[in-house]
Formats: structure tokens, C-alpha cells, sequence
């Protein structure tokens, strides 16, 4: 496919997805979600990318939200697929099986923020902010925003930041768990590769599993959950990259994991 609306770029194992919508600051339309929805099958069929980032073009913004000239146009029966849609692909990205990185590099508002919550890891330039003003707007979070910060932050702050629309700063970011690490923005793009690349060493297999227990523990019960965790990680045992990590390990050399 050819992409109108964002750049996809691989580059040593490494899937970079950038929105690229500086006009209007990167915001999400539909045609953006469905290139985006295209780049992240790309990463999953490729065997040889191992971890994926998303950032957006410029510093202003990762991504400033939807496109409001777009939300303005649509009915009852449009507004509804247009969340569906957003959830589906932020669901996709969620559920990928293997790591995403989020590159906030600016502002990241509404859908914006909601991009982010549905990757892995979440990397912020200090100078970056992440906010939620639907309720301003007269609507209300519609990718999945009310569901994932909950479960990230807890719900009585999701409830403040939800219902104040207040922004939330870097240093205010890291303290309550939004996002992993906070770096200069000058630092953004190579503390992402440094991480991406750490990443890339492990078991593709290991980390597709971990991520399938993380996500399907989060929505069942704990004794579930334990026992899922059991099947999963015999799977893990029995895989020839088990068997490498193993052998590396004893043979005091890096391990050369293949994904079986």
C-alpha cells in the first residue's frame, strides 16, 4: 500500500511508523487509522521486524487528537464506526505481539493519548504532554481511552484527568505510571532504538507470550489467570528458543533466538 498520511520505514529489525499530518497536527482521520491499521500488518507478516515504534512528524505533536473537521460531519450511525474502527486498530496494535514503542515527541491529546496507551511502552520527551479534552468538546474518549487508562493509572485519577481535561506533563507522566521513561527531546529517537534494539535480543516467541499473559490476565480472574500464565509459559519451555537461551546461557554466550 501506498501511505499518504504516515511513513513507514524499516531499519535494522526496527519498524518505524510516523504519522505524518503536520498541517493539522498529525490528527487521526479515517484514512489515517486505515494506513495505520496497514502498517501494523506489515510489522505482524514480517518475520525479520521484531519491534515496532510509532512517533509523529515534527516536535509539536505525537499526535493532536482526531480530526475534529471530520468528528464535526459525522451522524449517529458515523460517529459510532468511527470509534469502532479507532478502538479496532488501537486494539490491533495492543494485541500485535510484539513490543510497540510510543515516541511521544509533542502533544498527544484525545486520540492522541489513546494511540499511546495502546502500545507496549510508552517513551515521552520532557517538553511533550499527554491530555484528554473530549468533555470540553461536548463528547467523551472514543478509542478505548476510557477503558485502557483505568487500567493503567487507576480509576480515581483516569477519573480526574478524564473529567478535568487537565494535561498531564512528562514529570507528572512518569509519576504516575503513564508512560516508562522521560527522556530530553533531543534524545527521544535514540533512547527508543536503544530500547527497541535491547528488545530485538529476547525471544520473539517469550515476549509474544508474556504479552498474550499480560493482557488476557488483566481481564480474568487471578486463579485464571495463574493457570494461563502455567499453559503459556509450558509452551515457552518446549520451544527451541528455550533451548538456545539455555545453551547460550551455560555456553556464556549471546543467545541467537529464532522465534521457535
Amino acid at each position: 500500500m501506498e501511505f499518504q498520511n504516515i511513513m513507514y520505514e524499516v531499519k535494522e529489525g526496527l519498524a518505524w511508523i510516523t504519522i505524518n499530518r503536520p498541517s493539522v497536527m498529525n490528527a487521526l482521520n479515517t484514512a489515517t487509522l486505515e494506513e495505520l491499521s496497514c502498517a501494523v500488518d506489515e510489522v505482524e507478516k514480517d518475520g525479520n521486524i521484531l519491534v515496532a515504534i510509532i512517533r509523529g512528524t515534527g516536535e509539536k505533536a505525537f499526535v493532536a487528537g482526531a480530526d475534529i473537521e471530520e468528528i464535526s460531519k459525522l451522524d449517529l450511525k458515523g460517529s459510532f464506526a468511527y470509534s469502532k474502527r479507532g478502538q479496532g486498530v488501537f486494539s490491533k496494535i495492543e494485541r500485535l505481539g510484539k513490543p510497540v514503542l510510543a515516541a511521544i515527541n509533542g502533544l498527544a491529546l484525545g486520540g492522541g493519548a489513546e494511540l499511546a496507551l495502546a502500545c507496549t511502552l510508552r517513551v515521552m520527551s520532557e517538553t511533550a504532554k499527554l491530555g484528554f479534552p473530549e468533555l470540553g468538546l461536548g463528547g467523551i474518549p472514543g478509542f478505548g481511552g476510557t477503558q485502557r487508562l483505568p487500567r493503567l493509572i487507576g480509576k480515581s485519577r483516569s477519573l480526574w484527568y478524564i473529567m478535568m481535561g487537565e494535561m498531564i506533563d512528562a514529570s507528572k507522566a512518569l509519576e504516575i505510571g503513564l508512560v516508562h521513561k522521560v527522556v530530553p527531546a533531543a534524545g527521544l529517537e535514540e533512547e527508543c532504538k536503544k530500547i527497541a534494539h535491547l528488545l530485538a535480543k529476547k525471544s520473539p516467541l517469550a515476549m509474544r507470550l508474556a504479552l498474550q499473559a499480560i493482557h488476557a490476565g488483566m481481564e480474568i480472574g487471578q486463579e485464571e489467570g495463574f493457570l494461563l500464565e502455567s499453559n503459556l509459559m509450558t509452551i515457552a519451555s518446549l520451544s527451541n528458543d528455550k533451548k538456545e537461551g539455555i545453551n547460550a546461557f551455560f555456553q556464556k554466550r549471546p543467545p541467537k533466538f529464532t522465534g521457535d
